[in-house]
């Protein structure tokens, strides 16, 4: 090839990739305005995966109210509630309650509303959960956070303000959720009014509360107050919080004090049963989801008891033990099956479920955390979770926060969202003209129904490699931890804050400070 042939080649050549490249960033940029706008919430089109036969639900019923009855919960360190259990026709026997058989079931099925609305702060992010609907969570709880640069640390409020923006940017998730990370450096028992605010100020999906105190229950009520307005409150739920039960068989006066608060002022709660069967229930699985029915069901009466008609949700974490460690283990098929039959035991009962999320006891995001956390996201879809708490971020058995986790199961999330919404049955989505247009033996790559759907008719990650692997090599031959590590840092170079009524921002800002100055530091 002579020298003008090979500067005419590289011209042509350089163009058609300029114009390529121009043209990828262009669809690329369509396709992130796209996600902007994506559903606020997952309205689910495909059946449950029902495991359980309806003998097998009867039999689980009858002994749980045979638990309720025979055997009894505890109630712990709360008098009030106790005279309120006795006002019900309950046997109360010291902290011991007996309930009549059938009681908690009444009073849940009376009053609790099959289908919650929680009310974002942007009323485009609002969401739904029961009856067919999702809504996608972070992770909670975690006291240390993770990444590639810095490894295991204790988390800040920094980090907590970070997972609020990582979760506001990502698409699939639907939420912003709760205790994203314990923020360490922030004394205890202030640490609430920040946590809530970052949710507030730095995000304007939903939220959860803080449950820690009965005290800090009602700040959380008391800024919600401040957002929305106090009639708005009244009358709608904005906050949505997680009450555990100390299995086996005991509540709390902790969780008791901040389930009080939230059902008093109409906001929601997730009645959860925190299971680790083998400790804290039977090794069976029917043997543990009679106990966790039965714990469920006198903390969601109580919700009732407390204000009829206050949104709760029927709640479960539950997995296993190592019984030759007594570690928890997750991701394995055990836990799975309870959820299945929790799952199903809340849609008889008429209330929306919480379970799932992506569980893994490895300490960080390698082959053993994908499997483990794909494990229980899949269970969770399937079994028809409505609340599905844990969703992205969790490491080591719940102790870590890992930020490429975090992005990794986000791009989960979204693909779960694809997964639900169920095959297209429009005229486009029969295809009939695509088969016409190409007949036996060729290829759908050139016709026009290909043409008019390929921007969108595959999920695609923005994580996985699918290239050949010369071009996985000259892009650095990075792998998943270190493409996520580069993703996170991403989003939050663009991350730009959703707008904020500055006068509502001073007011919540006023109300901080005016609690904070009024208790000392604590530990506790």
């Amino acid at each position: 090839m002579v020298a003008s042939e090979q500067a005419e080649s590289g011209s042509t050549g350089g163009g058609r990739r300029a114009a390529r490249g121009g043209g990828r960033a262009a669809r690329q940029a369509a396709r992130a305005s796209a996600g902007k706008t994506a559903p606020a919430y997952i309205t689910r089109q495909i059946g449950y995966f029902d495991l359980l036969n309806e003998e097998t639900l009867d039999l689980i019923e009858r002994n749980a109210d045979t638990v309720l009855e025979e055997i009894g919960l505890d109630f712990r360190g709360d008098e009030e509630v106790l005279q309120m259990w006795r006002d019900q026709g309950c046997d109360v026997r010291g902290e011991r309650v007996h309930f009549p058989k059938g009681l908690c079931k009444k009073l849940i099925q009376d009053t609790a509303p099959s289908l919650i609305t929680q009310h974002a702060r942007n009323p485009e992010r609002t969401v739904k959960m029961g009856e067919g609907n999702t809504v996608l969570v972070p992770a909670y709880g975690p006291p240390f956070v993770r990444d590639l640069d810095k490894g295991r640390r204790y988390g800040t409020i920094e980090d907590f303000r970070n997972f609020v923006k990582l979760a506001y940017m990502s698409t699939g998730l639907h939420h912003s959720g709760g205790t994203l990370c314990e923020p360490v450096d922030v004394p205890v028992n202030k640490r609430h009014l920040d946590m809530v605010y970052s949710h507030m100020r730095w995000s304007d999906k939903p939220f959860m509360g803080s449950v820690t105190a009965p005290e800090r229950a009602q700040d959380t009520v008391d800024m919600c107050k401040i957002l929305f307005g106090a009639d708005f409150v009244d009358q709608n739920c904005v906050v949505i919080n997680l009450i555990n039960a100390n299995s086996p068989m005991v509540w709390d006066d902790t969780m008791l004090g901040a389930l009080k608060v939230y059902a008093r002022n109409n906001q929601a709660t997730v009645i959860s049963p925190f299971i680790l069967s083998g400790a804290m229930s039977p090794v069976t699985i029917i043997g543990t989801l009679t106990q966790l029915y039965a714990e469920a069901l006198a903390g969601m009466a109580l919700t009732q008891v407390c204000r009829p008609g206050a949104p709760v949700v029927f709640g479960t974490f539950a997995s296993s033990i190592s019984m030759q460690s007594g570690a928890p283990t997750f991701g394995t098929p055990e836990p799975s099956l309870v959820l299945y039959g929790a799952a199903q035991l809340a849609r008889r009962l008429g209330v929306p479920f919480r379970s799932g999320g992506g569980f893994t006891a490895s300490k960080i995001a390698d082959a053993q955390a994908a499997y483990e956390s794909a494990n229980t996201l899949q269970t969770a879809a399937l079994g028809g979770v409505n609340f599905m708490l844990h969703t992205a971020g969790w490491l080591e058995g719940g102790l870590s926060m890992g930020y490429e986790k975090f992005v990794m199961d986000a791009d989960q999330a979204s693909m779960l969202g694809r997964l639900l919404n169920g095959p297209d049955l429009s005229e486009n989505g029969q295809a009939m003209d695509a088969i016409r247009e190409v007949g036996p033996g060729m290829h759908y790559l050139g016709c026009a129904h290909t043409q008019r759907n390929f921007e969108t008719a595959f999920y695609r990650s923005p994580l996985a490699d699918n290239n050949s692997y010369e071009q996985w090599e000259a892009e650095g031959s990075l792998d998943m931890n270190q493409r996520a590590n580069a993703y996170w840092k991403k989003l939050l170079r663009e991350y730009e804050a959703p707008a904020i009524d500055p006068a509502v921002d001073e007011a919540l800002l006023a109300f901080i400070e005016q609690r904070k100055s009024s208790m000392p530091d604590a530990a506790y």
